[in-house]
């Protein structure tokens, strides 16, 4: 009788490659192996020397990480389960966010006030590769908007413990921010106020205009086409149109220019970030309105509500995840766009942005896109998860 040589089933399973492990590792062993891991800086604007992992840290820490990232590497190729690959990258994550703050100790020269230290192209790929490894880990496991937002919050509590324990302070983006901390604090209030204040103003105008669209058919093709417009705009020249209106309204209409009415500055950035808003706020409010279910309605008439008594008590309510969906879109969007309105004079985090373009200073251009993009996770995140809360509870009082 021959000898059977072909493994069996979980054996081959468990050699089994991961198709999208395959492009991580590969992302994994390029940024470890043949990018540079940091960038050494003598001062903040001149052209910098890259350093590879062993020569950024220490060799014990060096040798330490590139372990800890072929280990990773190795789960992520093979179809391991998907709490081991959740686990494998949270470890490498955590091992990158200590070790670059200790690379920046490491590669400083002493007495040097000058010299600047950044994270380089392969830091950068290894955050990528393996925070796509976290994302793939999730999809897998499918765990629930409590636990998505107990994730969030430790890796928001990891960023904080850093920052409070000065572990990256050695980083070129912390010392920008040092010498500019009064200001970087002032542009966020101001890039938040743009987003929020953008965002509740077209709640304000949306939601009723939706409504009037939801019960108007011919009122909701001309109010969506011309949202549609609007939205087809690009932003630089929306904000450029915006400056002559506002810039009479400032000159011509008493009081105007009391209340923050000019031609640059915040007010065309908030009106540009409101129009922007207001075709997800709109358009959802139709949406969510036209899928509320007939028999909820034909119930509510014939237990004799009213048409106000209906909007508020059945039709809003059953709309409100859809409705949440365009505040959710909003939001991410106007985080974004805030950003562009420092072109204007509109403040918030791209004053950083386009300083540090000016003055070829990279790391200020990271000082206000760092935060922009933590912002915007942020918002996407809590929001899906509340969406997904509203809905989930929406169905259990719908249950028989």
């Amino acid at each position: 009788m021959a000898i059977d040589t072909i493994p069996d089933t979980e054996q081959r399973r468990a050699l089994a490659l991961d198709k999208l492990g395959v492009i991580i590792a590969a992302l994994a062993v390029y940024g470890a192996f043949l990018a540079p891991f940091a960038t050494f800086r003598a001062n903040r604007i001149v052209q910098g020397e890259t350093r590879a992992i062993l020569e950024a840290l220490p060799p014990l820490l060096g040798y330490g990480l590139l372990f800890v990232l072929i280990a990773g590497a190795a789960i992520a190729l093979l179809k391991t389960p998907a709490a081991v690959r959740m686990a494998a990258a949270v470890a490498v994550l955590v091992a990158l966010a200590l070790l670059i703050g200790i690379s920046a100790d490491h590669l400083m020269p002493a007495d040097n006030a000058y010299a600047r230290i950044s994270p380089a192209s392969g830091f950068w790929i290894l955050i990528f590769a393996f925070a796509l490894l976290i994302a793939d880990a999730l999809t897998r496991l499918a765990p629930g908007p409590g636990i998505r937002l107990l994730f969030l919050a430790g890796v928001l509590a990891l960023i904080g413990a850093m920052l409070v324990t000065g572990r990256w302070d050695g980083l070129s983006i912390l010392k920008e921010y040092a010498s500019r901390a009064d200001t970087f604090w002032a542009e966020a209030g101001r890039h938040l106020t743009l987003a929020l204040g953008s965002l509740a103003a077209a709640a304000l105008v949306g939601l009723p205009l939706g409504i009037l669209c939801h019960r108007v058919d011919r009122l909701r093709n001309a109010v969506l086409s011309v949202l549609n417009a609007i939205q087809t705009i690009p932003s630089i020249a929306l904000f450029g149109i915006l400056i002559g209106p506002l810039g009479w309204i400032a000159a011509h209409v008493p009081g105007a220019m009391a209340i923050g009415v000019r031609g640059i500055g915040f007010a065309p950035a908030f009106v540009a970030l409101f129009l922007y808003s207001l075709l997800p706020m709109v358009a959802n409010t139709v949406v969510g309105l036209a899928g509320v279910p007939r028999a909820a309605n034909d119930a509510a008439r014939g237990i004799g509500m009213t048409d106000r008594q209906r909007l508020f008590a059945i039709e809003l309510p059953l709309a409100l995840p859809v409705i949440l969906a365009g505040i959710r879109i909003v939001l991410v969007q106007n985080i974004g766009l805030a950003t562009v309105a420092a072109l204007i004079g509109g403040g918030g985090f791209g004053v950083f942005v386009f300083q540090g373009i000016g003055q070829t200073a990279m790391d200020l251009v990271l000082l206000g896109a760092a935060p922009t993009v933590l912002l915007a996770f942020v918002a996407a995140i809590v929001l899906d998860c509340l969406i997904e809360m509203i809905a989930a509870d929406r169905g259990r009082s719908q249950a028989p």
